[in-house]
């Protein structure tokens, strides 16, 4: 069992948790920022799960896999894992991406810093720097279907070597970004911090909502996002969502014995 941050673990759905809260986890990241070399940080929700264990494993499903492995963190992003986890007898802190990345811009984490977004579009970082002027910003734009163009994850990871940010922060959504990090980090000439973000920017900046904090608290933020984006969201949520449950229990009846997946846990 590794000892990163608070010093424990827990092992749920074949993937090693860190236990920590956002103050540990801003002190971990602050020291990362300062190396020499690339890490990055993941952050497993229901949906990253599922991909993980699809019925019908690709090569993008191994690419994630290692991804997850070689990760420096892993920082349960769902309540809903953390209440499946308790019913198993596993505890999970619960420490979200969004979250996270509110509380490092809004409580001075990332003055004096140099932050690299990778997403989003121009507004995006010209809003931020008004909003937090302590903070160097600098951006790359890449193209739609990043995973499937060589060429435009060769300009993101020279991008990356180029500017060595102390944080990186990767808005292509997942696998991309998990992926897109783990190149970045076995091409060896990067610095700093790689945080797999989503749309956490996007809240920080009032393009999205995130739910009521009741809401989060009864496990409902997922009906809530359904509820603000339904066309993109309900096959997510209603159709592939519940998959969770099977998995877990299937989880339960072989976590005595050799799983059924490979553990994704960070080579020693």
């Amino acid at each position: 069992m590794r000892t990163d941050v608070a010093g424990t673990c827990s092992r749920f759905l074949d993937i090693d948790f860190d236990r920590a809260n956002y103050r540990e986890v801003a002190e971990r990241l602050e020291r990362l920022a300062l190396r020499d070399t690339f890490t990055f940080v993941v952050t497993p929700n229901v949906d990253h799960v599922l991909m993980l264990h699809p019925d019908s494993p690709t090569n993008t499903t191994r690419a994630f896999r290692q991804a997850y492995a070689a990760a420096e963190l892993r920082l349960c992003d769902s309540r809903i894992l953390q209440r499946l986890a308790r019913f198993h007898a596993v505890t999970l802190d619960v420490v979200t991406g969004s979250d996270l990345t509110a509380y490092l811009f809004e409580n001075g984490r990332l003055d004096g810093r140099k932050i690299a977004i990778i997403g989003g579009d121009a507004a995006m970082a010209r809003e931020l720097r008004e909003r937090f002027p302590a903070i160097e910003i600098v951006q790359h734009q890449p193209p739609m279907g990043v995973l499937h163009d060589t060429h435009a994850i060769e300009e993101i990871i020279g991008f990356i070597e180029q500017e060595r940010a102390h944080y990186v922060m990767l808005a292509i959504g997942a696998p991309q970004s998990e992926i897109i990090a783990h190149r970045c980090q076995l091409a060896g000439k990067s610095a700093g911090v790689g945080l797999c973000i989503g749309a956490s920017i996007e809240f920080i900046l009032g393009r999205k909502q995130r739910a009521p904090t009741w809401i989060q608290h009864l496990n409902l933020e997922w009906a809530f996002r359904l509820a603000s984006e339904p066309r993109r969201l309900w096959r997510r949520y209603l159709v592939e969502g519940p998959r969770i449950l099977v998995l877990s229990a299937r989880w339960r009846r072989t976590r005595p014995a050799a799983t059924a997946y490979a553990p994704i846990d960070k080579p020693r």
